[in-house]
């Protein structure tokens, strides 16, 4: 008579067939039986240094000289009106600090609504669209406008501007000209976020 089957435990690895290769380390699994993460999936030619900041150039003037060119329409418009008390310097800071909070605004949104384009657009701000190059995830996900507001405002723009006023000039320095000597011509910012610059 056959004796009940036991409930069986946590199996040992199997060993190869005879004449199989031997399984390869992949390296430590991590908890849970997930899988080892994925490997940086970069299709493209790496921007050079020249083509990133010329599209930077590009897209901070997109975003300012339309700024000053309200801000002098304004100015102009109160000087016209001859009011040279108290009244006109205040309607000037005013309309200078208003100016400034729209600048502001303007520059956290920007990137992030471009980069998160569906398609070939998809990475680029109108700066890397003139210049044929575009951001692209490690990972190979599209850009979200999360993960853009991440690279672009909180990495790009406040880290480094918080770094900046701590120690001035020395880590808005490193982030910019670390692709000049980064084999894969990453700036700090795209390290933080697994990222690269590719031609489009």
């Amino acid at each position: 008579m056959e004796s009940p089957q036991q409930p069986q435990g946590p199996q040992s690895p199997q060993s190869p067939p005879p004449g199989a290769p031997p399984q390869q380390y992949g390296g430590p699994v991590p908890p849970g039986g997930w899988q080892q993460a994925p490997q940086p999936v970069v299709s493209g030619q790496l921007a050079g240094w020249g083509s990133r900041l010329g599209a930077w150039i590009i897209d901070g003037l997109i975003v300012i000289v339309p700024s000053l060119i309200i801000l002098a329409i304004i100015g102009g418009g109160l000087f016209a009106t001859g009011d040279d008390g108290d009244g006109g310097f205040f309607a000037l800071v005013g309309a200078a600090i208003l100016t400034i909070l729209v600048i502001v605004v303007v520059a956290f949104l920007y990137a992030p609504l471009l980069m998160m384009r569906q398609g070939a657009n998809n990475g680029q701000t109108i700066g890397k669209q003139l210049l044929d190059i575009r951001a692209v995830r490690d990972n190979g996900q599209p850009w979200s406008f999360g993960s853009a507001a991440l690279r672009e405002v909180v990495m790009k723009n406040l880290a480094v501007g918080i770094a900046s006023s701590i120690i001035p000039f020395i880590p808005w320095f490193l982030n910019y000209f670390w692709p000049l000597w980064d084999d894969q011509n990453r700036a700090l910012h795209d390290m933080a976020v697994s990222s690269h610059v590719v031609k489009a």
